[in-house]
C-alpha cells in the first residue's frame, strides 16, 4: 500500500522544512542529515541548500519542494507556500486536468459538412469546415480532408463556403504583453491550422526582395493572402501589425533583412487561414469554393469527410516536450467546455482549471489565467506543484508523458553516467524558469519535486522593445538552471547516504 499523507500534514510539514537549518525537514531523522557524498559524485553533499542557492548568485526569489515518495514524507523544502509564476511547467497541470477531465484516449474531430443537397456531383447549398479544438491539425490534414470531400463525389458547390471555429471561444493572443510578432504567441479559436502560425520567407535577387507568405507543413506550401507583409525603410521597429479585418497586415524593417532568411509569425485570424488552405486544396481537386467565410453558429448538415487527431496521451506528450502554448490553450478550454457543459473564454477556462485543481488535487494556492503559464500573472506554489505530482494522476497518467532532463555539472555539461534519472516539464519567461517532475535513483528511490525562480521586479522593468531579448536574460536564466541542476544532485546525495 502507498503511504498516505494528508494536505494539513503535508503542507506543515513542508512549512517546517522552509525554517530547518539549510531548509533541511525540521523533524527527527531516520538518517543522518548530511551525508557524505558517494564517490564520484558530481557535488559534496556538506553544501546546504541554502549554500547552493547564495553561491548562484541568483536575483529574485527561490522556491523548491521535494517529496519522497517512498515513505510519503517531505524531504526538503524552502518557501513552499510561497505563490510564484509557474511559466511553462503551467502546462503539466493542464495535462493533469486534461487527462481526468477529457480522458488519455480522447481525440479531436474536423469536419466537412454539406448544408443542402447533393445532385449529380454538385451541393446545393454551403459548404461547412467546422473545427473542433484540434490543437494539431496541419497543411497535410485539410489537403486529406479535401481528397475526401473528392472521393464522396463532390464536384462543384453552388453555395457559400463557411467556416466554423465556435467549438471554442476566440481569443486574439494568449498574452496580451507579448511581442505582436511571436510565433508562439497566436489566436486561439476552435480551428486551428498550424499552430495559428504563418510561414514568412524574404529573399534577395536582382537587387530586389522577394516575400512569401505560406501554410507549409510535411508535404505542402500554400500560399496565403490573408496575412501580407510589406518591407518598409526604417531603423525600427523590426515588425509591426494591424488588423484591417480582411487580413493580417504585417510590416517588416528593411534594416533588419540581412540576406534573407525566415521565421514563422502568429495568425490572427484563424479560421480564414485554415478557410483559404482548404480552399486552395478543393482547388487542386477540381472543386472551386467561394472566398471562405467565418460563420459564428454551425448549420446542420450532413458529414462529407471527417479527420481525427491522434488521442490525447500523444498529443500531451509533444506539448510537454516542446512547450506549444496554443495546444496548451486549446486542449484546457476544451476540457473546461466538458467540465462546464459550455465553451468558456480562456480566463474563464483558467480559472475552471484552477477551481479542477482545488476539488480533485486539494491545490489551494494555484491560480491560473491561461493554460500554458504564457502570462506571468498565473501563480502556484512548490508545495502544491509537489503535491500534484505526487498525486496518483500525476504518478501514473503524467509521468510517463514527461520529457527527460538531463543531470549536469556546474558548466552544463551533461553527466552521462549519473544515477539520478529525471523527467520533468521545464518552464521559461523573461526572469521566470522553473522545473517540475519526478526523479528516481537506481537503487528506486523516488522522489516528486518542484523548483520555481523568479525576478519580478526586474521582469516588471524591462520595456516592450526588451520583452524579445531582455538585457541579461541568458545569464540570469543560466543561473537558475544551474541552481535547479545543483539542488537535483543534493537531493540524490541525500537519498544515498
Amino acid at each position: 500500500m502507498k503511504p498516505h499523507f494528508s494536505r494539513r500534514n503535508f503542507l506543515s510539514t513542508l512549512a517546517a522544512a522552509s525554517l530547518a537549518p539549510s531548509g533541511v525537514l525540521a523533524l527527527a531523522p531516520s538518517q543522518s542529515l548530511r551525508p557524505q557524498a558517494r564517490p564520484g559524485s558530481a557535488k559534496p553533499l556538506a553544501q546546504t541548500a541554502d549554500r547552493i542557492i547564495d553561491e548562484a548568485g541568483l536575483s529574485g526569489e527561490v522556491s523548491f519542494a521535494v517529496f519522497d515518495l517512498n515513505t510519503g514524507r517531505p524531504l526538503e523544502a524552502r518557501n513552499p507556500t510561497k505563490p510564484m509564476p509557474p511559466a511553462s511547467v503551467a502546462k503539466a497541470l493542464t495535462a493533469l486536468y486534461a487527462l481526468d477531465v477529457l480522458g488519455p484516449d480522447h481525440r479531436f474531430e474536423t469536419r466537412v459538412l454539406a448544408a443542402g443537397d447533393i445532385r449529380g456531383g454538385t451541393l446545393h447549398g454551403d459548404l461547412i469546415l467546422a473545427g473542433g479544438g484540434d490543437p494539431t491539425l496541419q497543411t497535410d490534414d485539410l489537403a486529406a480532408l479535401a481528397a475526401k470531400v473528392k472521393d464522396a463525389g463532390l464536384q462543384s458547390v453552388t453555395g457559400r463556403f463557411l467556416i466554423w471555429g465556435g467549438a471554442l471561444p476566440f481569443a486574439p493572443v494568449i498574452d496580451d504583453l507579448q511581442p505582436a510578432h511571436v510565433g508562439y504567441n497566436p489566436a486561439i479559436s476552435g480551428l486551428a491550422l498550424n499552430f495559428n502560425r504563418v510561414h514568412f520567407e524574404w529573399k534577395r535577387a536582382n537587387g530586389k526582395w522577394g516575400v512569401t507568405m505560406d501554410a507549409r507543413s510535411e508535404r505542402y506550401r500554400p500560399a496565403v493572402a490573408m496575412a501580407r507583409m510589406r518591407i518598409v525603410d526604417r531603423a525600427a521597429p523590426v515588425y509591426t501589425y494591424d488588423d484591417i479585418g480582411s487580413r493580417d497586415d504585417w510590416t517588416v524593417a528593411l534594416s533588419a533583412l540581412g540576406k534573407g532568411g525566415s521565421r514563422w509569425l502568429p495568425v490572427r485570424k484563424p479560421e480564414l487561414y485554415a478557410g483559404e488552405v482548404f480552399q486552395t486544396m478543393m482547388s487542386a481537386h477540381g472543386v472551386a469554393l467561394k472566398a471562405p467565410e467565418v460563420t459564428e453558429i454551425l448549420p446542420a448538415g450532413v458529414t462529407l469527410s471527417r479527420l481525427e487527431s491522434a488521442p490525447l496521451t500523444v498529443i500531451l506528450k509533444d506539448m510537454l516536450k516542446y512547450s506549444t502554448n496554443i495546444t496548451a490553450e486549446m486542449v484546457g478550454m476544451s476540457a473546461s467546455s466538458r467540465r462546464l457543459g459550455r465553451p468558456e473564454t480562456l480566463v474563464n477556462s483558467a480559472a475552471a482549471m484552477s477551481d479542477w485543481a482545488r476539488e480533485v488535487l486539494d491545490l489551494r494556492d494555484t491560480k491560473m489565467v491561461d493554460h500554458s503559464g504564457l502570462g506571468d500573472a498565473s501563480r502556484t506554489t512548490t508545495g502544491d506543484l509537489t503535491r500534484a505530482m505526487a498525486s496518483p494522476l500525476g504518478r501514473t497518467a503524467l509521468r510517463p508523458l514527461l520529457k527527460d532532463i538531463p543531470i549536469r555539472d556546474e558548466k552544463y555539461r551533461q553527466l552521462r553516467d549519473h544515477p539520478l534519472e529525471v523527467v520533468a516539464k521545464t518552464g521559461t519567461l523573461n526572469f521566470v524558469s522553473t522545473l517540475s517532475g519526478f526523479a528516481q535513483q537506481s537503487d528506486g528511490s523516488d522522489l516528486a519535486f518542484a523548483i520555481l525562480t523568479s525576478d519580478l521586479p526586474r521582469r516588471d522593468a524591462l520595456s516592450e522593445g526588451e520583452r524579445e531579448r531582455p538585457p541579461g536574460g541568458r545569464a540570469w536564466n543560466r543561473r537558475s538552471k544551474l541552481l535547479q541542476q545543483a539542488l537535483l544532485q543534493r537531493w540524490s546525495l541525500i537519498h544515498a547516504s
